[in-house]
């Protein structure tokens, strides 16, 4: 395997939010009868983006590739990607087992409606070109028709709040300022102008019509509304807040060798405003939608303790772990992925998997939305316990 290259400072471009599809064989059950499914919709963050990696290694791709080069090829045969950089993670939570169905209709990038580009991302929306090119609200209602489909979990918003652009700012304002002068991001023009209330308001409409489009398309397919459940996902903390970082923020170490260029300032105001506007306006979108069906699964704090370049946690060379089949890997090695920059190039990572849930990340929150069908309720999803219960970290669902 080739050494992933160092992170230096250089013009970042990532691809922050988004998720997808692993094929299913065709049914004609119909609404109410034949296998259950659960159906993933949405952006990155659901999709299974990062999904590849268990944890991290400057010094070797190996110790952390739990999926290999296949990791997000959701076509028939297995071999590509159904909609190219969509990256459907085959570790993505919408496979919950158990005798459940599981499809995953999110992608890396979505917003609320879909961009139709050469760069194509379907929205949670009808778009159809006529050609096999549907939107996420458009597939499910096609999928729905002839399956026994209970319970639709959805993440979208983040990309809607330019959330990629702003972390690309914050780590060029770090890259690019020195420690006794730094440039923060959190009063950048380009960042700010995210969170006005006209723009909340905006997003928050988006967001809530979103939620209208995947009962619309549930009710075009047969289904009265108490025949399913919406699961609506907040967005969880990635990196910690200024006091947990394992790097100190003078030199180029917090980037270079951890992946998580953020100033200590910066970082305290991503997870106290910028993360809290986003996951509150995820929450109000519900009221807005009117949708009497929807429950919350709140992921806020759930890799508390496993963020990127966290205190508790560390890359394989600093835990002296040597792979992510080893027993306490999960519980010693991050379940977020590097920030990475344009020196991806030469390696098997993509700019689009920086600082997403991974591998880990990926199986604890498949955990918790088999809690949340089993249990037939949302809640709270947090780390429960160390090591694995089969073969997925211990959560539960408060």
């Amino acid at each position: 395997m080739k050494t992933p290259p160092l992170r230096l400072p250089a013009v970042l471009s990532l691809t922050l939010i988004g998720l997808c599809l692993v094929a299913t064989p065709a049914r004609a059950d119909g609404p109410g009868t034949g296998t259950p499914y659960v159906v993933t919709v949405g952006d990155s963050y659901i999709s299974g983006e990062a999904g590849r990696w268990a944890g991290s290694s400057n010094n070797s791709e190996a110790p952390a590739d739990a999926l290999g080069a296949h990791a997000y090829h959701d076509n028939a045969s297995g071999t590509a990607e159904a909609i190219p950089k969509c990256h459907r993670s085959r570790s993505a939570e919408a496979f919950i087992g158990g005798g459940v169905g599981g499809l995953n209709l999110a992608c890396s990038g979505a917003r609320a409606t879909t961009s139709a580009g050469d760069d194509f991302k379907p929205g949670i929306d009808f778009y159809d070109n006529g050609a096999g090119r549907v939107g996420q609200a458009k597939a499910l209602q096609q999928f729905a028709t002839t399956h026994n489909v209970r319970q639709v979990v959805v993440s979208i918003g983040g990309n809607d709040f330019n959330f990629a652009a702003i972390v690309t700012q914050c780590v060029q304002n770090f890259l690019l300022s020195p420690s006794w002068a730094p440039d923060y991001c959190k009063d950048d023009s380009s960042v700010v102008n995210n969170f006005t209330t006209a723009n909340v308001t905006t997003v928050r409409a988006k967001i809530a019509t979103a939620y209208q489009n995947v009962r619309t398309a549930m009710r075009n397919a047969g289904y009265a509304d108490n025949a399913w459940t919406l699961v609506v996902q907040t967005y969880p903390s990635p990196i910690p807040a200024a006091s947990g970082f394992r790097y100190v923020q003078t030199g180029y170490t917090r980037q270079s060798v951890g992946g998580c260029g953020f100033w200590n300032a910066d970082a305290d105001w991503a997870n106290s405003s910028a993360l809290l506007t986003i996951n509150n306006t995820v929450r109000a979108a519900i009221t807005q939608s009117g949708l009497t069906n929807a429950r919350l699964l709140e992921l806020q704090s759930a890799f508390n303790g496993r963020r990127l370049c966290e205190k508790t946690v560390g890359l394989y060379e600093e835990v002296g772990l040597n792979s992510w089949t080893q027993p306490t890997a999960v519980d010693k090695t991050e379940w977020i992925n590097q920030i990475r920059t344009v020196t991806t190039i030469g390696s098997n990572y993509y700019i689009q998997e920086s600082l997403h849930p991974n591998y880990w990340a990926q199986l604890a929150l498949r955990s918790c939305v088999r809690q949340t069908y089993l249990q037939n309720r949302g809640g709270t999803c947090g780390i429960a316990g160390t090591g694995l219960s089969n073969g997925e970290p211990r959560m539960t669902l408060g």
